[in-house]
């Protein structure tokens, strides 16, 4: 037979045996494909994916020191959680008394103050349980605010090498996603896990207390529900970890093609993409009928577990209503008893998953609510005065990672008002300089001092507050010009907002918008041009008035006009002001104080334009070939 036979079994195609050592469909095929795919994505970064223990009690300790604020409102829940768990326990029995004291005895009042009973009864636990859950409601999103009001005041602490390690999607997953699960934790599990136990062992109490032997009965199929929710829980945990890891999977993915939409059609990669998020889609599709499959046997079986138990009650209750050892009413109550036994045990099950997903979640907050800045304020920092301008490196050397230098010895002093330009090919450590400047690391050897204030000595709100920093890749927030503007300096009055912008030359655009200053900019400025993104980002920096000013490339994405129109705004701006300025285009820092040539983490060369010209070594390299590459450009 040819290797290409196939063959048909159920009306699907197949592969022949010796692909797989046996016959799989090209459904199972595919499945194994996209699961492939999908387990080398999870393997890149699993620490998202973990489901976690089952029960922790160290974690619930935690979650349950944000539920202090609120246990006055906790106690009153759980106090009618009580009362309605009371009321729904005894409907059963006050239905068998109405059989046996109404219906049997023929006492027509009796049956109607019975009936009254359990009408109150029922309205009663309506109107608790609602209350409940309005309460607990109030509850979980209250604790829900607070722990992301945490988080963001926490991410907000930690220092700018945390950020760059961690990724945006995995610190979005904590803030919406994992204090999501905590909040219906909270809002439905923690009472509803209550109420479904206190039903359970008051339904249990109960009938011992009518018929022990009846109540052994209707308890006979336990082993089998026991074998039946062992072998659900231990299977339940690997599918919803599944379908859990396969939602992660598609919202970064779906995040991503997004955000890149440009790029996508640029590179008409619309098929590709659309035939990968088919396949984490479809594992996703996959995981989720595994899970189905489990649900089936297992939700199914505890109702043929309850009606097995019922079926056996009415048997032998049966036969001892004949004996006249059981009243009608009693057998009622316990068919209905047994029917509300496993409700409990459905929603338990339910809430298993549940509270695995909350420990694992409560895991991954409370790690990065635990984790430290590794850059703080000293106990003992002061407050920086206000800035004259001297800035002193001192034998500064730094690596991000031991052993691997990016600064060495850097000796470089400026006094106010000089304009400092740094120069080097990439990866020299220009932009190493300018963060440890702004204290966003710490120098590994040396110190830098302005004023004559070592940077660790002083707080970095008051250092900051007195920087200006202009980077290459403007950050505009959603809203209005005007907002981004006053970003700057939030007490600022609308005057003075458009003075910074004429000053650098953003009014001129500005003004011919139709909305003028109240233009929405849209989501990081997508309604604007690259060069007018890069105008707003010199205003804000101008209306902040910073006393040192620090422009990382800020002129790279700025076209030669345009550049030609804000070269006097950056003259204005600088002036009086002590700056470092990195360009990769010379021509804008011809007039610069100083030129500080870098190379390898080293300054190399330190003069003026025309002294570094003359003298004909790295600079002038640098210079003449980016000069006669202009000059073919123009060409």
């Amino acid at each position: 037979m040819s290797q290409k036979t196939q063959s048909k079994t159920d009306g699907v195609q197949t592969e022949p045996d010796w692909l797989y050592g046996q016959a799989v469909s090209i459904e199972d095929q595919e499945r194994r494909r996209r699961e492939n795919r999908v387990q080398r994505l999870l393997n890149e970064d699993d620490e998202d994916d973990v489901l976690g223990q089952a029960y922790d009690a160290r974690l619930l300790a935690r979650l349950i020191y944000y539920m202090r604020p609120y246990r006055t409102r906790l106690i009153v829940a759980v106090a009618l959680m009580i009362v309605t768990a009371l009321l729904s326990i005894s409907g059963p029995w006050i239905i068998g008394r109405a059989v046996d004291d109404g219906i049997r005895a023929g006492n027509a009042r009796s049956l109607r103050e019975w009936s009254l009973l359990f009408l109150l009864v029922a309205v009663g636990e309506w109107i608790f349980n609602r209350s409940r859950i309005a309460i607990m409601a109030y509850v979980g999103t209250k604790i829900v605010a607070d722990m992301r009001s945490t988080l963001f005041q926490h991410l907000h602490r930690l220092p700018l090498s945390f950020h760059v390690n961690y990724s945006v999607g995995r610190l979005m997953s904590r803030l919406i996603s994992d204090v999501g699960v905590l909040q219906d934790f909270v809002t439905w599990s923690i009472t509803g896990l209550a109420r479904s136990v206190f039903i359970l062992t008051g339904i249990v109490a109960v009938m011992l207390w009518m018929n022990w032997r009846l109540a052994l009965v209707a308890f006979a199929v336990l082993p089998l529900m026991l074998l039946l929710t062992n072998y659900w829980r231990k299977r339940v945990r690997k599918a919803y970890r599944a379908t859990r890891q396969r939602l992660s999977l598609i919202n970064g993915y779906l995040n991503e093609s997004i955000s890149g939409i440009r790029v996508t059609k640029s590179f008409t990669r619309e098929r590709e993409n659309a035939l990968y998020f088919r396949d984490l889609n479809y594992a996703y599709f996959d995981a989720n009928v595994d899970a189905a499959r489990l649900a089936a046997i297992f939700f199914p079986g505890v109702d043929f577990m309850g009606a097995l138990a019922t079926a056996l009650v009415v048997g032998v209750g049966g036969w001892l209503v004949l004996g006249d050892a059981l009243t009608a009413g009693a057998l009622l109550a316990f068919i209905l008893y047994v029917e509300r036994f496993f409700d409990p045990i459905r929603e338990l099950a339910q809430r298993y998953n549940t509270f695995q997903a909350t420990m694992a979640a409560s895991e991954r907050i409370f790690a990065l609510i635990d984790t430290e800045p590794d850059l703080t304020d000293k106990p003992d920092a002061i407050p920086l005065p206000p800035v004259q301008g001297y800035v002193d490196f001192e034998h500064v050397s730094f690596a991000y990672k031991a052993g691997e230098p990016v600064l060495q010895d850097i000796n470089l002093h400026a006094r106010p008002g000089e304009r400092i330009a740094l120069v080097g090919e990439t990866g020299a450590g220009k932009s190493t300089m300018i963060r440890l400047l702004a204290r966003f690391f710490d120098v590994t050897e040396g110190c830098i001092c302005i004023d004559g204030h070592d940077l660790r000595d002083v707080t970095m709100a008051s250092l900051r507050s007195q920087l200006g920093i202009v980077l290459q890749d403007t950050f505009l927030f959603g809203g209005t010009l005007r907002d981004n503007i006053r970003y700057g300096r939030l007490d600022a009055s609308d005057e003075e907002v458009v003075a910074a912008a004429k000053a650098v030359g953003a009014d001129a655009f500005i003004s011919r918008l139709p909305d003028g200053y109240e233009t929405e900019v849209g989501e990081n400025g997508v309604n604007l041009s690259v060069g007018q993104g890069q105008l707003i980002s010199f205003a804000r920096a101008l209306l902040a008035d910073p006393r040192i000013l620090i422009l990382d490339e800020a002129t790279s994405s700025i076209d030669t006009a345009t550049e030609k129109i804000i070269q006097q705004a950056l003259d204005r701006l600088m002036a009086g002001r002590t700056s470092f300025v990195i360009a990769h285009r010379l021509s804008t820092i011809v007039n610069a104080d100083k030129i500080v040539v870098m190379d390898h983490g080293r300054i190399v060369e330190v003069g003026s334009h025309e002294e570094l010209l003359a003298r004909r070594e790295r600079y002038y390299g640098l210079y003449t070939m980016q000069w006669q590459g202009d000059e073919r450009v123009r060409g």
